[in-house]
């Protein structure tokens, strides 16, 4: 069984929705692949919404764990990267919609010049540990 301790989080890390490090012991990691969206299943576009493209990468990231057998809750760290820095804290804010306050992943937020698709403004890597 997989236990967390998530170490308790600064003034800072709480506004940006991370933790500093979280400690696990037990159960089975799930090594997510990035996870960007700029269309949905249907094929609609979501070139140039930043929030659209956050939300539907947490919405299929929460479907491929759901299918390893986790949750959202289960991610312990998170790499994402993004290709313009001024939605870092709009990233942190929609972020806080996934996650319950002082149980967030550990976090790096880097600035990248592109990704995969020219549509693309940001991209999500975790990895969960689950019971």
């Amino acid at each position: 069984m997989a236990q967390r301790q998530f170490l308790p989080a600064n003034e800072r890390q709480k506004e940006r929705a991370y933790s500093p490090a979280v400690k696990v012991t037990g159960g089975t990691t799930i090594y997510l692949a990035g996870y960007g969206a700029f269309q949905d299943d249907a094929g609609k576009s979501y070139a140039g919404d930043f929030d659209a493209q956050v939300r539907l990468s947490f919405e299929r990231m929460r479907d491929t764990l759901g299918k390893a057998g986790g949750t959202l809750d289960d991610i312990v760290t998170m790499t994402v990267f993004i290709t313009d820095m001024a939605n870092g804290t709009r990233f942190t804010h929609l972020r806080k919609e996934f996650f319950k306050e002082g149980r967030y992943p550990a976090s790096a937020l880097i600035g990248i010049k592109e990704l995969a698709r020219p549509e693309m403004m940001i991209e999500i890597q975790a990895i969960a540990a689950i019971d």
